[in-house]
């Protein structure tokens, strides 16, 4: 048997997925920019911005596509954002400091680990260098942007 809560939140899961992927991409945008910015490792790969390295993960290093694949995952992540961490997105203070959290959790798995291994630069995973000083910073800002947009995306929801 459901409870009137469970039937209302199940309601408005579409909504608030689709207000975490919104806020998803405006949040990867800051991101994007520094890695569009940053050049990639020049022993690996000179001459290749970051965001070029991003397209690399389905085609060859290419910025339009790089861009493209940022702004899917970030539309993706925001979603997944949302759809594991709602119950605790009530409030600005938790919000944020668990959109930091999962901006640092995309760091590690993201830009640490999947990407480098995707692209067999086994001598790059988990490395800690400049442009993944930056990387961080970037990924702590899709984090906070992330929480503040799907907060202020879903009071304005809820008032609708």
């Amino acid at each position: 048997m459901s409870s009137a809560g469970t039937t209302t939140s199940m309601r408005a899961l579409p909504k608030n997925l689709v207000t975490g992927a919104a806020a998803g991409v405006v949040a990867g945008l800051p991101l994007g920019i520094i890695m569009q910015l940053r050049d990639a490792d020049p022993k690996m790969m000179p001459g290749i911005q970051m965001i070029e390295q991003v397209g690399d993960l389905i085609s060859d290093p290419s910025t339009g596509l790089g861009w493209l694949i940022h702004l899917f995952n970030s539309a993706l992540f925001g979603a997944v954002f949302v759809l594991l961490l709602s119950r605790w997105l009530t409030q600005r203070g938790p919000a944020m400091i668990l959109g930091l959290l999962y901006g640092a959790a995309w760091w590690v798995v993201g830009a640490l680990w999947i990407m480098p291994a995707w692209l067999g630069m086994d001598a790059m995973v988990f490395e800690v260098g400049a442009n993944q000083w930056w990387s961080l910073a970037g990924h702590l800002i899709y984090g906070l942007l992330l929480a503040a947009g799907y907060f202020i995306g879903r009071s304005h929801l809820s008032k609708a």
